[in-house]
């Protein structure tokens, strides 16, 4: 039970019922159909990181589908909340990569996004032997962990969200949904 193939989703969703809310949000994200399993952060060897256009297609109504989900919901009227989802996709095919979740208050979409993906990258350097400074800027160490050849990518997925005006549930969610093998 190795997934082949990974993507990324996000929504948001607005309701007076925070359930709903997140009902919402996973409509906008397209998996509001699959009984969501949650799991831990690691993306298998070999897999692969596909478009969400090629991966929803992928899915079936009612199937037990595996994600790494950041979620977040405030009823707070204007408090920005944000999701992420952070990747680290080792160049060896025999090793595994990363992922992380990031959930926020206050934070916007570039900074929830960088910290999500920075999280991600330092879980898989860490396991790969890269020396690193945590002191030094994101944007550097990206570039360290890229030139040592060990990490060939580094991405994220965010999706932030302003609290509803009127105290409606507002939840944002970002997502990793792993397909299990290739489906026509």
């Amino acid at each position: 039970m190795i997934p082949k193939y990974f993507f990324l989703t996000k929504g948001v969703g607005k309701h007076k019922e925070q359930l709903q809310s997140f009902e919402l949000a996973l409509r906008n994200a397209g998996i509001q159909h699959c009984n969501i399993v949650n799991v831990s952060s690691i993306i298998p060897p070999g897999c692969k990181l596909i478009s969400r256009e090629r991966g929803l297609k992928m899915l079936k109504p009612g199937e037990i589908t595996f994600v790494v989900i950041a979620k977040n919901s405030t009823n707070e009227p204007h408090r920005l909340i944000a999701s992420s989802i952070g990747v680290a996709i080792p160049s060896g095919k025999s090793h595994y990569g990363y992922l992380s979740e990031h959930h926020s208050f206050g934070q916007t979409d570039e900074a929830a996004g960088d910290y999500a993906e920075d999280l991600a990258a330092t879980m898989l350097a860490t396991t790969m032997g890269i020396p690193f400074d945590p002191e030094v800027a994101w944007d550097e160490r990206k570039q360290l962990f890229k030139t040592s050849g060990l990490i060939i990518k580094t991405t994220n997925i965010t999706q932030s969200a302003t609290g509803d005006k009127n105290g409606l549930w507002t939840t944002a969610i970002a997502a990793a949904v792993f397909v299990p093998e290739k489906r026509r």
